[in-house]
């Protein structure tokens, strides 16, 4: 807890090293609860790779500190007992398994080790209210396999709502969303997001400018700049870096790199 009673996730000098090539190369982030904050960057820029570090995937050095915690002492499944979740790129559901049913084994994660398995009249409290607050109330029933893309999005995002997860690492979670789902998904996480720490892995650029409340540019495994949307897209580093474009070209063509910048950059 910071001075303010507010949570935060603080990462000083986050390194991962593969056989001397460092992906992340001494990062330093401070992530706040009730911000919606976003990593962007070049494919390469490691984004991905902080995230596994923060959540036990990959081993890293430095610090990452939340509510007591070194996260880069910590295994997968004990990073998830001190309340961080993440989603993945591609939706880890089980698709043979109903909406509810996906949602419950979630709420395992409070239940006593001995009590796993055995049957039970209904489910908690905290599955009913994901699942209104994901939306999928009325497909509860349905298999998670025949879900659509975006609502298997939603529902990975309810699993870790039940799990009560105070710092959600969400890895593109509107990538291949239609429109309107891309719409409800950015309300969504600003509905949950009030109350937790909430980071986004995101290239869709039109994406980032509507919800984002703070951005954080990535390269090279480093943190190139962070900021409001605005102040990153007037970044003549992050105009270089991220779009291609020589600071020359961004004075001389303005327009074409706003242009550039309002759709996805890979």
């Amino acid at each position: 807890m910071s001075a303010r009673g507010v949570d935060y996730l603080e990462v000083r000098g986050l390194t991962v090293d593969f056989d001397g090539f460092k992906a992340i190369d001494g990062v330093d982030l401070t992530l706040i609860e009730g911000e919606l904050h976003f990593l962007i960057g070049p494919n390469g820029a490691g984004k991905t790779t902080l995230v596994d570090a923060l959540t036990g995937l990959v081993r890293g050095t430095g610090l990452a500190r939340y509510d007591n915690h070194d996260l880069l002492t910590l295994k997968s499944h004990q990073v998830v007992r001190a309340g961080v979740g993440r989603t993945f790129q591609t939706a880890t559901v089980f698709d043979e398994l109903s909406v509810l049913q996906n949602l419950d084994i979630a709420d395992g994660l409070h239940r006593s080790a001995w009590r796993l398995g055995l049957p039970r009249r209904k489910v908690s409290d905290r599955v009913e209210k994901a699942l209104a607050t994901i939306g999928l109330d009325r497909l509860r029933d349905r298999p998670a396999g025949v879900l659509a893309h975006g609502q298997k999005q939603w529902l990975e995002i309810g699993m870790l709502l039940v799990q009560d997860a105070k710092v959600m690492l969400l890895d593109e979670p509107v990538a291949g969303m239609s429109a309107e789902e891309r719409k409800e998904t950015g309300a969504l996480l600003k509905r949950i997001g009030a109350a937790r720490t909430i980071v986004v892995i995101e290239h869709d650029m039109e994406f980032v400018r509507q919800f984002a409340d703070k951005v954080t540019v990535m390269h090279a495994g480093k943190v190139l700049t962070e900021g409001t949307v605005a102040e990153i897209q007037a970044d003549a580093r992050v105009q270089e870096v991220y779009l291609g474009r020589t600071t020359d070209a961004v004075n001389s063509d303005p327009d074409a790199v706003a242009a550039e910048a309002s759709g996805e950059v890979d």
